[in-house]
C-alpha cells in the first residue's frame, strides 16, 4: 500500500492551495476525526457543542480562503434514514463551516440504489490537479490520504465532483426538509 499522509503534511495543503478544494464524502459513519467530545455533547441532547479550538481555526480559514476568492466545496452522498453520525455532522459539523463560507451540498439516497456515476470513495481535490483519496478503517476510522499524481484517476476525480455537484442540493436546502435535524441547529449560526 501506498504510504498515507496525515497531520501537518496532508494539512499543509489547505494553506497551499490557490483556487479550489473539493471533498467528496461518501461514509455515513467517521471516527476518530477529533470530534468524540461534541458527539458525545449532540447524543446526550445539548444545545451546543463544546468549545473546540480546532474547529475553531478550521472556520477562520474557511473564512480567510473565501475571502481571499478561493473556493472551498463538499458535497456528502446521505444514505437515509439518517444515521446518529450523521445528525450531527448535518447540524453541529456542518452549519459553522457553511456559517464560515464553505459551500457544502448533499445528494440523498432515499432508496437502495446509489447514484450513477459517483463512487463509493472519499476524496479531496485540490485547483482541479492534486488529487487525494481518502482511505477508512471499517469501523469508519480515518487512516489518511493516499496522493495520487496519475493523470487519468485525476480527470475521473474531476468527473466525479461534476456529476456530484449536479445531483447535489445545497446543504441548506436539504437541512430544511428535516425541522427536527434544523432544530438541532446551535443557536446564533446560520450557516
Amino acid at each position: 500500500m501506498t504510504r498515507l499522509l496525515r497531520g501537518e503534511e496532508f494539512d499543509a495543503k489547505f494553506e497551499q492551495f490557490r483556487s479550489s478544494v473539493f471533498r467528496l464524502e461518501t461514509l455515513q459513519v467517521y471516527r476518530g476525526s477529533g470530534e468524540d467530545d461534541a458527539i458525545a455533547a449532540f447524543t446526550a441532547g445539548l444545545a451546543a457543542p463544546p468549545a473546540d479550538p480546532v474547529q475553531d481555526d478550521w472556520e477562520a480559514m474557511i473564512r480567510a480562503h473565501v475571502r481571499a476568492g478561493r473556493v472551498m466545496r463538499r458535497v456528502h452522498v446521505v444514505t437515509e434514514p439518517v444515521t446518529d453520525y450523521m445528525q450531527f455532522e448535518l447540524t453541529w459539523a456542518y452549519a459553522p463551516n457553511a456559517a464560515a463560507g464553505e459551500d457544502i451540498r448533499i445528494v440523498p439516497v432515499r432508496g437502495a440504489d446509489w447514484p450513477a456515476g459517483l463512487p463509493r470513495l472519499d476524496f479531496w481535490l485540490f485547483d482541479d490537479a492534486e488529487l487525494f483519496v481518502a482511505h477508512y478503517a471499517p469501523d469508519g476510522t480515518w487512516l489518511g490520504v493516499e496522493p495520487v499524481d496519475d493523470p487519468a484517476r485525476v480527470a475521473t476525480a474531476r468527473r466525479w465532483r461534476d456529476t456530484a455537484l449536479q445531483l447535489a442540493m445545497p446543504w441548506r436546502d436539504y437541512i430544511a426538509e428535516w425541522p427536527e435535524l434544523a432544530a438541532r441547529i446551535p443557536a446564533g449560526i446560520r450557516g
